[in-house]
């Protein structure tokens, strides 16, 4: 039956896929992220409501990075014709096959064409990264600094921006992304990693408090007299005693002219 030919997963609803059957069209996307890139699809689900709008043998059913964009830019221009529109961010998501854009394209082309919405979807994730897929796998299988970025900075996506600051910033952002992750995982779970404290993350830092027994001292200034408020010793075992000492000030005597 043509129901077996459907993938297990393919991160669209129940709804969706039965939605996608009923149109007919020239291929059943059984890899979302890589068969919604081009835009063929998308276009071939438009011409099914809209058949004038959306002439198919003027796109393309090619991969290239060209091919893709010369696809969506046609999609762009007809969707305004009828007054949508798709976020521009979930099409280069698409066209990059980032994680989750494709199916988010999906999601808001159904929405737009059947005028319902999916109940009790989790929509993934807007970022567009592979994050939500490392946090499931453990922690021996993670990616490393190098696959990440990898994986969220994609080949076409350099191609379509060759300007060597702007990806230089997106693998930055990846770096930092990924570090912030291992360094959570090392706070939850030290022992796993062979965590060593340092000196001082193992002393015991001990601050006293302000209390009533903090002392006030007279020290002596060109003016005058100051007071100036001293703490009592920071140590606990060891006391030491102070002794009061008495000193007699000489006695002034003003001069009298005899």
């Amino acid at each position: 039956m043509y129901y077996a030919q459907c993938p297990k997963t393919t991160g669209l609803p129940r709804e969706v896929l039965k939605w996608l059957q009923s149109l007919d069209l020239s291929f059943y996307p059984m890899n979302v992220r890589r068969d919604f890139s081009n835009g063929f699809l998308v276009a071939e689900i438009f011409a099914h409501y809209y058949p004038h709008d959306f002439p198919m043998h003027l796109y393309d059913k090619g991969t290239s990075l060209t091919a893709k964009q010369k696809n969506w830019s046609r999609i762009e221009r007809s969707l305004q014709k009828q007054n949508q529109r798709l976020m521009k961010e979930v099409i280069d998501g698409t066209i990059h096959c980032k994680p989750g854009a494709a199916e988010l394209l999906v999601h808001d082309v159904y929405t737009i064409l059947t005028k319902r919405r999916i109940r009790d979807v989790k929509g993934p994730t807007s970022d567009f990264t592979d994050q939500e897929y490392q946090r499931l796998l453990p922690s021996l299988a993670r990616s490393t600094a190098s696959k990440a970025i990898k994986n969220n900075l994609t080949r076409t996506e350099i191609m379509a921006e060759p300007d060597i600051s702007t990806n230089q910033m997106k693998t930055e952002a990846i770096i930092r992304r990924h570090l912030k992750h291992k360094a959570a995982e090392k706070t939850l779970h030290p022992g796993r990693f062979k965590v060593k404290h340092n000196l001082g993350q193992l002393a015991a830092k001990q601050l006293m408090p302000p209390s009533k027994d903090n002392v006030w001292f007279n020290s002596p200034s060109p003016g005058g007299t100051t007071s100036k408020l001293c703490s009592p010793p920071t140590w606990t075992e060891a006391t030491v005693p102070f002794k009061e000492i008495k000193v007699r000030q000489p006695v002034k005597h003003s001069l009298v002219n005899y």
